[in-house]
């Protein structure tokens, strides 16, 4: 036998077999589970897998293709091991950020496309799992309020990309032609709150809109959209002749779950259409990723509280599904499975209210000769990407068949809980200022303060005084020495993993303003560990107090 040929059979082995092979898939699978049973052994009390140790980068550059093949076994180990020092998200001690840990059918709707390599460009390339996405597109925009019978939409890389799919959208309805001609003259705007994530800039940049035709509208202390001044400068772009591509009201934005009035917003937009004559609608988006979730609540009974919810819970879902329950007004909705899906990376979807939008970005059947030559289901012809992975409409199938309605409510419930404890005993410290007290969703922020400082008041004064912003920028470098200090004992064991933001919101007077977060996402969570957020602080606080630091 030749030498190919040995390497060849030898090969072989290393792929699942196509036809049924007893022997050899047990195998597969003992490989699978030898792997994850590796993995369980990193497991400990610490929200870590393995050991929390530095990573050189540096030593990245120094590895090559090597000229000899491996084992299965001895590259499994290898890739084991590349998770070491990996937060455990799903731990309770983790409340980094909006992060879930995935349930079991999500990380099957993963692992089982990665073995036969589905692309859902097409039907023909990957039948059954194409209806997986037709499926969980017409749940989810049933869920939200849209008519699946008109509606449309298509998995996604992220949630950038049901931007991008948005702002184009827009530019197509605002200046017809520019998938055939581009962008000539005048550039329309994108606007967006202030508080809405940076991906609004990222993807009008990269449609070549540019930084700064994304208009940013100030904020109210609730974390929603000044619509006030959002009429005012629509006002103030139309007269000046200036075309609107997108409006992007934000449905929970990743610092504070601040939820715009999307009904008001709705409202405005198609009053100013009327009123200045506009030959175009300019498209409204839901930046939903985060909110979508809470749509199970639209035809929840508050009043019976079936879930037998707390109080406080219950107002606060209430708080939520009163602004959600009109996701159905925007022409599109950004999701994010991966994130209040419970669902692996990456599982987004973006969504039309009307499916004949998306022929305004359809190519032309002669681009693509060597595609769609069977079937009926060709997103391709109109996605971004012609490659599109199958793991992210299983793995949000999975998610959805697995919970329903209830356990998503349940889910979200005791997130939302957990969240109202944390503020609860958060608020009743001396030292500790909630920056969310009205706040609904399961994301916490607040600030810490040293001893002598008045918490019921100077918050007040730093946010829309001046004169306070020596004492701001010192308690910010507080936060942020606090921030490291309970990061570091986390990894040790202790304590838990929480989060920090640079820029939770500016002051009145343009500064920005540090804050700690604690975004709880584990089903696991309960009261002890709400109360170990509590008691991380108090460490570091002495910590900080032992060494040359900030005492006001």
């Amino acid at each position: 036998m030749s030498a190919y040929r040995e390497y060849l059979e030898t090969l072989r082995r290393a792929f699942p077999q196509p036809v049924s092979d007893q022997e050899h898939d047990a195998w597969f699978v003992f490989s699978v589970l030898r792997a994850l049973d590796r993995v369980d052994g990193m497991k400990s009390q610490c929200p870590v897998l393995g050991d929390a140790r530095e990573i050189d980068f540096s030593l990245a550059t120094q590895s090559v293709v090597t000229e000899e093949m491996r084992t299965v076994e001895s590259v499994s180990r290898e890739l084991v091991d590349h998770l070491s020092g990996m937060f455990i998200w799903g731990h309770p001690r983790s409340q980094i950020n909006v992060i879930p840990p995935p349930c079991i059918p999500g990380i099957l709707g993963t692992l089982l496309p990665a073995i036969y390599n589905p692309n859902i460009c097409s039907e023909e390339a990957s039948r059954g799992v194409a209806f997986a996405e037709a499926e969980v597109i017409s749940m989810t925009a049933a869920l939200m309020g849209y008519d699946p019978a008109r509606s449309g939409g298509v998995f996604t890389f992220g949630g950038t990309g049901t931007l991008l799919y948005a702002i184009r959208l827009g530019i197509e309805k605002a200046v017809p032609g520019t998938l055939q001609n581009g962008l000539a003259g005048e550039i329309p705007v994108v606007v967006c709150s202030g508080q809405g994530h940076y991906a609004n800039k990222t993807a009008a940049s990269w449609l070549g809109l540019g930084l700064r035709n994304v208009i940013a509208i100030p904020s109210a202390p609730d974390n929603q959209i000044r619509l006030c001044l959002l009429e005012s400068e629509l006002r103030r772009l139309l007269k000046e002749g200036r075309k609107i591509a997108c409006i992007v009201a934000t449905m929970g934005t990743t610092d504070a779950f601040g939820l715009d009035n999307l009904e008001q917003i709705r409202e405005l937009r198609d009053q100013l259409v009327h009123e200045f004559s506009l030959d175009y609608v300019p498209h409204l988006h839901a930046d939903a990723v985060i909110g979508w979730a809470w749509s199970v609540f639209r035809d929840y009974d508050f009043t019976l509280n079936p879930l037998q919810f707390p109080d406080r819970t219950l107002r606060a879902l209430a708080g939520t599904n009163h602004r959600v329950r009109h996701l159905n007004l925007a022409d599109s909705i950004g999701v994010d499975y991966h994130k209040t899906g419970f669902a692996p990376y990456i599982s987004s979807a973006f969504f039309v209210r009307d499916a004949e939008d998306l022929r305004l970005i359809t190519r032309d059947q002669s681009t693509t000769p060597y595609l769609f030559q069977s079937g009926h289901y060709n997103p391709g012809r109109f996605t971004l990407e012609t490659s599109r992975s199958g793991s992210g409409p299983l793995s949000a199938l999975g998610a959805l068949r697995l919970m329903g309605k209830t356990g998503l409510r349940t889910l979200l419930g005791h997130l939302v809980t957990m969240a109202e404890t944390l503020r609860n005993r958060l608020s009743a410290h001396p030292a500790i200022s909630v920056m969310n007290p009205e706040n609904f969703g399961p994301v916490t922020l607040f600030r810490v303060y040293p001893d002598d400082v008045d918490t019921f008041e100077f918050p007040r004064l730093e946010q829309n005084e001046a004169a306070f912003a020596d004492r701001l920028h010192q308690y910010n470098e507080y936060n942020r020495s606090l921030f490291r200090l309970i990061q570091s004992e986390a990894l040790q064991g202790d304590g838990v993993v929480i989060s920090m933001t640079d820029r939770y919101r500016e002051t009145e007077y343009g500064q920005p303003v540090v804050a700690l977060k604690s975004y709880i996402m584990s089903p696991f969570s309960d009261q002890q560990y709400v109360q170990a957020v509590v008691e991380s602080i108090d460490r570091a606080r002495v910590k900080l107090k032992a060494e040359p630091m900030i005492h006001g």
